[in-house]
């Protein structure tokens, strides 16, 4: 078994996050364990292009669990826990091509690694998987049966592709299952993203002027958080629905260059490239703090910063401050990378559970049905979302109403008015 990870000795402990993860993914287990009996990715080759954490290893075992042959590498060079991968290769048998820090050639590399294998499935984290499938490996189309998608962005790739005509396979749009954006962006970006700054910074949010670029359900998620810490939010938008629902949530609105001297934190979430960029560093107060929360680093312009720069320092190890000719001072996170994930340890597990339940379930879905599906980006099937949905309710020990026979044939009737 091929594999490129940083240290097979670290794998105890990663074996220990990934049994602590599995313990708060309840629907993820009930799904293995009727893999296990059911076998349904008998014979499914998986290339999965994710991040490579405890709760990403959860989905692993559970794929394998049904029979696939599961090859993993990063979707972001930042993102790995170098001891979870070990802990995959050595304890699950699973192959992973992932190494916390990884260099821009490394990270295709690996991606190009997954591929070798001429997999049956692919399953991305912002559609790299398929973009490099498109333009280096058409050869492998022929037996590709579909895909998975995790994130926004990925999914905006996807549907430009399919809009021109070049996507040469099916994929689900698992980020848009009701399971995943109301919950996974929402509730886990909300959280996670508050977490990885605070882990970089130490800083307090309470008092301080938080400005967020895009009101999407992360927006959504990150500004709810920051405002439970006493922080005052600002929201940035191009759409006119969003901002007035950001409005009407509460939150100042404005323009981005408005925003900027006010700010003392700035989060992109917009899944677009260049959204702060030149002229808005320019306008910032001095000490201005920028994260990501997007997936791509492109939400901030980071080549225009180090152009405006005259001095560049790491001041703490996810810190990067920049100087620029008027003597003002802009720190950037994570080197632009996604925060959550390259500052602190992504989303909750408890949260990931129905994503990756998507996840899995919709792999089951495309091994007996993908094959007669048209090339372009469908949704999650609703009997998924909802079947994961009522087991997540179920696990937590949740009850809620039925209709009665009475009320179904009310909504059904259309002869039956007031």
């Amino acid at each position: 078994m091929a594999n490129d990870i940083k240290d097979a000795g670290l794998a105890q402990k990663g074996k220990s996050r990934i049994q602590w993860a599995d313990s708060m993914m309840p629907v993820l287990g009930l799904i293995r364990n009727r893999f296990s009996e059911e076998q349904p990715l008998k014979g499914i080759k998986i290339a999965a292009c994710l991040h490579v954490t405890s709760e990403t290893a959860n989905l692993a075992r559970t794929l394998k669990a049904g029979g696939a042959t599961v090859h993993l590498c990063a979707s972001n060079p930042l993102s790995t826990q170098d001891e979870v991968a070990a802990s995959l290769v050595k304890d699950y048998g699973i192959e992973v091509f992932a190494i916390r820090s990884e260099n821009r050639e490394t990270y295709y590399s690996h991606i190009h690694s997954v591929l070798d294998v001429n997999p049956h499935i692919t399953m991305d984290d912002g559609a790299d998987l398929v973009s490099t499938i498109h333009s280096e490996r058409k050869n492998l189309v022929s037996e590709i049966i579909a895909g998975t998608e995790e994130t926004t962005t990925g999914v905006i790739r996807l549907r430009s592709m399919a809009k021109k005509g070049v996507l040469e396979y099916p994929i689900i749009a698992v980020n848009d299952a009701d399971t995943k954006h109301l919950f996974d962006n929402r509730y886990g970006t909300g959280q996670s993203t508050i977490d990885g700054i605070l882990r970089a910074t130490n800083i307090l949010l309470a008092g301080s002027v938080f400005v967020i670029c895009g009101y999407g359900w992360c927006g959504r998620g990150i500004a709810m958080r920051a405002r439970g810490m006493g922080a005052k939010v600002i929201i940035c938008e191009i759409d006119p629905l969003r901002g007035l629902e950001a409005n009407m949530d509460g939150y100042s609105v404005m323009p981005l260059m408005e925003a900027c001297p006010k700010g003392d934190i700035f989060v992109t979430s917009t899944g677009d490239k260049n959204v702060i960029s030149n002229e808005h560093f320019k306008e910032m107060k001095d000490r201005a703090i920028v994260a990501n929360a997007g997936h791509f680093n492109v939400e901030i312009n980071l080549g225009g910063l180090e152009k405006l720069a005259v001095k560049k320092r790491k001041i703490r190890r996810d810190i990067e401050q920049f100087t620029l000719k008027s003597g003002k001072r802009i720190n950037i996170l994570a080197e632009g990378r996604l925060i959550n994930l390259a500052a602190a340890e992504g989303h909750p597990s408890m949260v990931m559970d129905m994503s990756f339940a998507n996840q899995a379930l919709c792999s089951e879905f495309l091994a007996k049905e993908g094959r007669d599906l048209k090339k372009k980006v469908y949704p999650v099937p609703m009997e998924i979302d909802k079947q994961i949905a009522q087991l997540k309710l179920k696990s937590m020990g949740i009850k809620i109403d039925k209709l009665t026979q009475e009320q179904e044939e009310y909504l059904s009737a259309w002869e039956m008015g007031t």
